[in-house]
């Protein structure tokens, strides 16, 4: 498949962004690979979607290459498996929690250890 520049939607910029903190980010951003949405939250220009596309492509090879398999997990997971180790109460406030239509709790998964255990 051939790419052709002229109607990539590549916005760059001359200078460094504002917020940018770290070499990689300002690159990223100058760019055209990301754009910030909010403090910490990245949107995936085309450019980036494309090199995150093959980066993925090569782990999935080389994964498959020595047997591995792939399982994907929800990023909104339930309360008990996480008060069950104690990290719903070790978080504190600074976690994204949220409650159902039927008063559940669930929280934004920061990590997936205690669903992969559950799991296997």
């Amino acid at each position: 498949m051939v790419l052709r520049l002229s109607p990539l939607f590549l916005p760059t910029l001359r200078e460094d962004p504002v917020d940018g903190e770290v070499a990689s980010h300002k690159l990223l951003v100058r760019a055209g690979y990301i754009r910030r949405a909010a403090p910490g939250i990245y949107s995936w220009l085309p450019l980036g979607l494309r090199v995150l596309g093959k980066v993925e492509r090569i782990i999935r090879e080389e994964m498959a290459a020595i047997g591995a398999q792939e399982v994907h997990f929800p990023a909104l997971l339930p309360k008990g498996p996480y008060e069950a180790t104690n990290r719903w109460t070790e978080y504190g406030d600074g976690i994204f929690r949220l409650k159902d239509r039927k008063d559940a709790d669930y929280l934004l998964a920061p990590t997936h250890e205690e669903m992969f255990t559950l799991l296997v």
